[in-house]
């Protein structure tokens, strides 16, 4: 399948977990992708070489850092010419603590890790987008920006709720400019991130709750991206697509 033939992506933190699903089913339909990392090198290494340099460009970069994310959309510039693409997957949960325990630097480093480096990369491609009259951004948020992401999430909620809030004015300020602007939300997702975070009971009860009885894959929510990026979505902007089996169903 070639469905983003001759197009160019940009994904932050594409090495490992849902952004590898996200890197690698763009290739799989086309695309040349650059991704960045900040320390997955083994993953990233990995992908270029099952797909080869002129289809894979990985780019280890503080995605927090704006000279960092002004070099790696420089870098993918010099490497494939254009990005008709953008997808800010960079971020996480650093940990858990609750708001009575949660440091000021911790709250700061989850809004820069969640929504800071959405900013960032948006700032960084929205001039070449806008000049060229084309172009698609989508933005990762979360589920917990609706349940507040469990005991000891308030300050990844906070962040990812950031997230869906700058998607929808990020959306109205460059459709003008055909420039398209959409969030994913993902629930439960079989990766590492939960691996980390959440208990094998607490993803058990998730998944009881959940309507259609699974956790998630990369390749779901990889699906919604890419629809979001594709001109079957080009009417589609400031939306925010869930993927959660139903379980933020409201």
């Amino acid at each position: 399948m070639t469905g983003f033939s001759g197009k160019t992506v940009l994904v932050t933190g594409g090495a490992s977990g849902i952004g590898r699903g996200i890197v690698e089913a763009f290739i799989e339909q086309g695309a040349r992708v650059a991704f960045t990392y900040a320390s997955s090198g083994a993953q990233a290494a990995e992908i270029v070489a099952a797909h080869g340099e002129a289809k894979a460009l990985a780019l280890q970069t503080d995605a927090t850092d704006e000279n960092a994310v002004a070099e790696a959309v420089a870098r993918t510039n010099a490497a494939f010419g254009r990005i008709d693409i953008a997808v800010g997957n960079a971020g996480g949960l650093l940990k858990r603590s609750k708001v009575a325990e949660c440091s000021l630097q911790l709250w700061n480093e989850a809004l820069a890790v969640n929504l800071t480096s959405a900013f960032l990369l948006a700032r960084a491609v929205v001039p070449q987008m806008t000049e060229a009259k084309s172009g698609a951004i989508v933005l990762m948020s979360s589920l917990a920006a609706h349940d507040g992401g469990g005991a000891g999430a308030s300050h990844y909620a906070a962040s990812k709720g950031g997230v869906m809030t700058f998607v929808r004015a990020l959306a109205k300020e460059v459709g003008p400019d055909g420039v398209r602007v959409n969030g994913v939300a993902p629930g439960l997702i079989g990766t590492q991130f939960h691996d980390r975070f959440s208990t094998a009971e607490g993803r058990k009860a998730t998944v009881e709750r959940t309507p259609m009885r699974r956790e998630g894959t990369p390749a779901d929510v990889a699906a919604a991206v890419l629809y979001l990026a594709s001109p079957a979505a080009g009417f589609i902007a400031g939306e925010i697509i869930e993927i959660n089996g139903g379980l933020g169903a409201f």
